[in-house]
C-alpha cells in the first residue's frame, strides 16, 4: 500500500496537476481587449507596422536623454526575455529630430542585448498625437510627446490590458519607471498575449492536418 500511495503521489498527481492548469490556460488565458482598432503606422520609412505583430509600444517622446531609464528597465526585465519569439517587436514612436539621440540610445542598448527588435520611427508631432489618442486610455503624453507608460498591442492592432487590476482597476499600460510593475504585471501579461497565440497556431496547424 505505502508503494502504491508513493508511485501515485510520484506520478499520477503530477499528471491531474498539470491537466487542471492546462484547461486553465485553455479556458482563461486571454488578455482581455481594451481598445480595438488602433491607428496603423502609416508614414514609416523603414516600413514598421502593428498589423500582424504582437507589439509593445512606447512613446519616448523629444527628451530621449531623460528616457533611458525607462528604455533600460524595459530591456531588461521584458525584452530580454522575450525577444525570440517570432512576430514580437518593440516599437518607439518618435518625434523627428530625435535620431541623433535615437542612435545613441540603441548604441547603449546593444551593449546589453541584441536590438533589432527595437524598432524606432519617427514620426510629425500631430501623427504621434493621433496614434496614442486612437489608444483611448486614461493617459496623456506630456509636453514633449512621451509617456514612461508602454502598451501591449496584438496582431489585429487591439490594445491588450487588465480590467481588473487589484492596483488600477482598468489597466492600459506599464510603467517603465517601476521595475515592479514591469516584473510583476507586464511579464505576466506578455506570456499570457504570447501563449494565446501559441495555441492558436497550435489549433489551425491540427485543424490542417485533419
Amino acid at each position: 500500500m505505502k508503494k502504491t500511495f508513493v508511485l501515485i503521489v510520484l506520478f499520477v498527481l503530477p499528471i491531474i496537476a498539470y491537466l487542471f492548469f492546462a484547461s486553465g490556460v485553455n479556458n482563461f488565458g486571454r488578455l482581455p481587449t481594451l481598445t480595438e482598432g488602433i491607428r496603423e503606422i502609416e508614414a514609416s520609412e523603414k516600413r514598421v507596422k502593428l498589423a500582424n505583430n504582437i507589439t509593445v509600444l512606447g512613446f519616448l517622446g523629444n527628451e530621449v536623454e531623460n528616457k533611458k531609464g525607462n528604455a533600460f528597465n524595459l530591456n531588461q526585465k521584458i525584452y530580454k526575455r522575450f525577444n525570440e519569439f517570432k512576430d514580437f517587436q518593440f516599437v518607439m514612436v518618435m518625434p523627428f529630430g530625435t535620431e541623433a539621440k535615437v542612435e545613441e540610445l540603441k548604441t547603449e542598448l546593444s551593449a546589453l542585448a541584441d536590438v533589432s527588435k527595437w524598432k524606432f520611427v519617427f514620426l510629425e508631432p500631430a501623427v504621434i498625437q493621433e496614434l496614442f489618442n486612437s489608444l483611448k486610455t486614461d493617459l496623456e503624453l506630456d509636453a514633449d510627446l512621451g509617456t514612461p507608460y508602454v502598451f501591449i498591442i496584438d496582431k489585429e492592432r487591439n490594445l491588450r490590458g487588465r480590467t481588473e487590476d487589484e492596483d488600477e482597476g482598468t489597466k492600459f499600460g506599464f510603467n517603465t519607471n517601476s521595475v515592479a510593475d514591469l516584473n510583476n504585471k507586464m511579464e505576466d501579461d506578455v506570456k499570457i498575449i504570447l501563449a494565446e497565440y501559441r495555441l492558436a497556431l497550435k489549433k489551425n496547424n491540427a485543424n490542417r492536418a485533419k
